[in-house]
């Protein structure tokens, strides 16, 4: 499955349905599902949020140039070059290890753990 390693909180608000537009420097031509995996190093340290696994799964369902009107859904402030990836349909998932990567990459996901609806 394809993946995408995100800093803490930010997993954990994309998990939790908060976050529904992740930002980027560089745009995705992929569309759909997508594992969200937090980084074993938070961007703010946050005692009590899992680091270094996988936490849920999302629907990207598209990438367009980020706009001030984008803040709000990415929980974030938008900066010059950022690109928005418009995120829905979030499913949680049975958390699991994983060893994270730069861009987006492929991840084995051990059986029993999405939903039944995935």
């Amino acid at each position: 499955m394809k993946a995408l390693s995100v800093h803490q909180p930010f997993a954990s608000l994309i998990a939790s349905g908060e976050k529904t537009i992740e930002t980027r420097r560089w745009p995705t031509s992929y569309r759909g599902d997508l594992l969200i995996v937090s980084t074993l190093r938070p961007y703010r340290p946050n005692p009590g949020l899992p680091l270094g696994q996988a936490l849920c799964v999302v629907m990207l369902y598209d990438c367009v140039p980020s706009t001030f009107d984008h803040a709000s859904a990415a929980c974030c402030s938008i900066y010059e070059g950022a690109w928005s990836w418009l995120l829905e349909d979030v499913r949680p998932i049975e958390p699991f290890p994983v060893r994270g990567y730069q861009r987006i990459y492929e991840v084995e996901v051990p059986e029993g753990v999405l939903c039944e609806s995935l």
